[in-house]
């Protein structure tokens, strides 16, 4: 028996799109890694794209369970001696709301090349409007 191969020519993309509106960080960013890895598809090849591409709108209004919100922060260096910077989550969100979801997303992505060719394929807009309308994104409903 051979093991069957999936080819790249043989897999259809598609559009998603993703409401974050209250939804719970985390859990809307592993739902985002799975569409976009394509491990939702029963032909998942580890060293493939087989994913899809994502829309997130209302990227706002997504939220953290617990005291997280208050608490959490991020983190990154410039470069130069004491160049630790740290912002915290309620000024992230009110500044670049968009980050927040491709931060969660990206730490859930294989950290290589083919992680940095799935996070192109994530698309976040602020507010409810997003310019992909002529791709006819399926809306998914998030629990």
């Amino acid at each position: 028996m051979k093991t069957y191969v999936p080819k790249l020519s043989e897999h259809q993309k598609k559009w998603y799109l993703y409401d974050a509106s209250d939804q719970i960080l985390g859990r809307l960013a592993s739902e985002i890694a799975k569409k976009l890895r394509g491990k939702d598809n029963p032909l998942f090849t580890p060293h493939l794209d087989m994913g899809h591409y994502v829309i997130v709108v209302n990227a706002e209004k997504v939220k953290l369970s617990g005291q997280k919100s208050s608490s959490k922060a991020y983190y990154h260096h410039t470069g130069y001696p004491g160049g630790l910077r740290k912002i915290s989550f309620e000024k992230m969100i009110k500044e670049k709301p968009e980050r927040v979801i491709e931060h969660a997303v990206k730490g859930m992505l294989p950290h290589n090349r083919l992680g940095r060719k799935l996070l192109k394929k994530l698309h976040v807009y602020r507010g409810g409007e997003h310019p992909h309308e002529a791709q006819e994104p399926e809306r998914v409903q998030s629990n």
